[in-house]
């Protein structure tokens, strides 16, 4: 079985198989992130991945997502500017 090795940022080097990880694309570029539950510590975790990371792992069968490319609309953008004029603790906005 296929053995991919990426970093956890609390437990360092890891092992994955391709069922452990997923690819998010973006369809307006040849690259994307994947993301993964380390073995270890259950932290999940996004790591960029260029074109040549999304060949190899699409090579090794990691499944896939692409990611909508929605744009943001006017309502969006009116509650947000809303949520910033009337948050006091912009910090506690960002965290959610």
């Amino acid at each position: 079985m296929t053995t991919i090795k990426t970093t956890c940022r609390l437990c360092g080097d890891i092992e994955l198989h391709p069922k452990d990880l997923r690819l998010e694309l973006d369809p307006m570029k040849d690259a994307g992130n994947y993301r993964f539950t380390c073995p270890a510590c259950d932290h999940i975790q996004r790591r960029p991945a260029n074109a040549r990371v999304v060949s190899v792992l699409l090579a090794t069968g990691v499944a896939y997502d692409v990611l909508p490319t929605d744009p943001i609309t006017e309502d969006e953008i009116a509650a947000f500017a809303a949520a910033l004029r009337d948050e006091e603790d912009l910090v506690r906005l960002l965290a959610t």
